[in-house]
């Protein structure tokens, strides 16, 4: 090897250097081993530019993977977002997340090699194409977050309580990941000669590691919880029925759902024009109907236009087939297809027998107001009330009635139905007689959901697809959550990254321990190896003992570094007159 190459690192064998430079510059065949030397930087002002660039590249990206993946519980809502305002659909959702994971690998396996190179002290030098790529890279995912703010800035709030699980194994990540920059670190803090830069790379990378031992203590998670103190898990209520399995709204989703053992069923109500209530989520059947077919002059009429003899010509079930919504068409069996694309449009009736059928099986659906020019634009209310007490068999007390007009006059006519309300003020929620806070997942808090507990108000989240957040929920105390995967939550047993604040300390102070010790033990090495670099090159410019007895040997005795050297000494030894053996000297 090298002497230049011993005088930094040289740990790495020369070909996995090269194949590093390689893949990062694109130095495959005039690649040259650009060492560093004493005082060296890494690399010129452009490349400390691209690399500046690249670690950038790297912090977007992961952010952005990182926020989308933690929004896919609400998948679904935009993919039909996407459908309404396009005309067609895509699952723009996971094509997102691909293409965000895509360059998320892109420019981690770039900083992984950059790493590697200054680990081993080479230079840096990124070739123009992976400029264009970190480029491309940077734009999509600023774009990217830019957009979707507008479009969904909620989503971050979905992000934040996405930190109470998943903090605790982040720090342990972000931990590893700041020790193990301690090799590069500490490997180029002793190649410096200045001392104003040796402090202040020092101080930003032991503020940086600090900083990460103790973030701990500004988390927060209600699943770190001492043993014994978990309530029970919240009930399961199926969203428009089990959607995953079964076309939204229709009688063989409710009926999955009630299978899963779902606790209750959610449902969307609308009026006919000629004042039977049924079930549509939409303001028009475009979605999830073929009213394109059918009545191609009337696809963007509002439902609630439509008489119930219309509204049950039309086919509720084969879009779920054709676009495939959750990914899960596949899981369902033959004789099942062939009864989901056979759906119909559901009336209220029909999903009030379906509940009535199990009598602890409760119901909670939205109500909406037919347009203006509706024959019931003033009495659906009184038409709904109509249709639980005359026309189904269903009990009041299995109602959690969530509409919030009239509600004065719905508790008059029926004071058994369960009054049940958006998030409002703790007294008027009182004066209300509320009984259950149906809230979005958004607004979960263990001190929310306590203080209405304290009023025996009970809370229903809506709407909870990820086990993930069910486990939030489960620790934070939920009675029930609304869900459209009620056969995934109920195989959950515990909630996700359940742990006793004991356990979590441990896992805590043992990561910071570790890792402090190996930063020390780092940066004790590369202080060795200077030292030890400094005392070799002494040795070989200074003259030893040996060098003074027989001065004309040269280097023959000295340590070979390349075999190029080891011959020519060789040589050196070979042409000197030694004495012929077994000849006497003369006397």
């Amino acid at each position: 090897m090298s002497r230049s190459s011993t005088t930094v690192s040289g740990m790495m064998p020369n070909r996995l250097v090269r194949c590093l430079a390689g893949a990062y510059g694109c130095q495959w065949k005039r690649y040259r081993g650009t060492h560093m030397q004493q005082g060296d930087c890494c690399c010129n002002k452009l490349e400390g530019a691209s690399f500046a660039l690249l670690l950038t590249a790297f912090c977007l990206t992961l952010v952005f993977l990182y926020f989308w993946s933690q929004a896919q519980n609400d998948y679904n809502d935009f993919d039909w977002f996407n459908f309404m305002n396009l005309g067609f659909w895509v699952p723009w959702s996971v094509v997102l997340l691909v293409v965000a994971a895509s360059f998320f690998t892109y420019t981690a396996v770039l900083m992984l090699l950059a790493v590697c190179l200054l680990s081993e002290g080479q230079k840096l030098y990124l070739h123009w194409s992976h400029k264009i790529g970190i480029g491309v890279s940077l734009v999509f995912s600023a774009g990217a977050i830019a957009v979707l703010t507008g479009l969904w800035g909620d989503e971050w709030e979905t992000l934040v309580l996405s930190f109470q699980v998943t903090a605790p194994y982040l720090h342990v990540g972000g931990v590893l990941l700041a020790t193990a920059l301690g090799w590069p670190v500490a490997l180029h803090f002793f190649c410096m000669n200045s001392r104003v830069r040796q402090a202040l790379v020092l101080a930003l990378y032991l503020g940086g590691l600090v900083a990460l031992y103790l973030s701990p203590l500004g988390m927060y998670s209600p699943c770190i919880m001492e043993k014994g103190t978990l309530g029970p898990a919240p009930g399961l209520i199926g969203h428009r029925g089990t959607p995953m399995l079964a076309p939204e709204n229709t009688a063989m989703s409710f009926e999955k759902a009630v299978e899963a053992g779902s606790l209750g069923l959610e449902a969307d109500v609308t009026i006919s024009y000629d004042g039977v209530p049924f079930l549509m989520h939409d303001v028009t059947l475009l979605r999830t109907t073929n009213v394109r077919e059918v009545f191609p002059d009337r696809t963007h009429a509002p439902a609630a236009l439509f008489s119930w003899a219309e509204l049950e010509s039309l086919n509720a079930g084969a879009w779920f087939l054709s676009h495939n919504p959750f990914g899960t068409v596949a899981s369902l069996g033959a004789a099942e297809r062939e009864r989901a694309g056979n759906q119909s449009v559901c009336s209220l009736r029909t999903f009030l027998e379906l509940a009535a059928a199990r009598r602890d099986t409760l119901v909670i659906f939205d109500l909406y107001r037919p347009p203006r020019g509706h024959p019931y634009r003033d009495s659906w209310i009184q038409r709904t009330l109509e249709v639980i007490h005359n026309e189904s068999s269903i009990r009041s007390q299995q109602v959690l009635w969530l509409p919030p007009d009239l509600r004065a006059v719905v508790q008059e006519i029926d004071p058994e139905l369960q009054q049940t309300s958006s998030r409002l003020p703790l007294e008027e929620l009182r004066r209300n007689r509320i009984v259950k806070a149906n809230l979005h997942y958004r607004d979960m808090s263990t001190e929310l959901i306590g203080e209405y507990a304290a009023a025996n108000i009970t809370t229903n989240l809506y709407v909870i697809t990820q086990p993930w957040l069910y486990s939030l929920a489960w620790c934070a105390g939920v009675h029930s959550v609304t869900t459209n995967a009620p056969h995934i939550l109920r195989a959950l047993h515990t909630p996700l990254f359940l742990m006793t604040p004991g356990e979590y300390n441990v896992m805590w102070i043992l990561t910071d321990v570790a890792s402090f010790i190996l930063v020390l033990l780092l940066f004790f090495f590369h202080w060795w190896r200077k030292q030890s670099l400094a005392c070799s090159k002494s040795a070989l410019e200074e003259p030893g003992t040996y060098r003074k007895i027989r001065p004309e040997m040269g280097d023959v005795w000295s340590v070979p570094t390349i075999p190029a050297q080891r011959e020519q000494r060789i040589a050196l030894t070979s042409s000197l007159d030694w004495p012929a053996r077994g000849k006497e000297s003369p006397g």
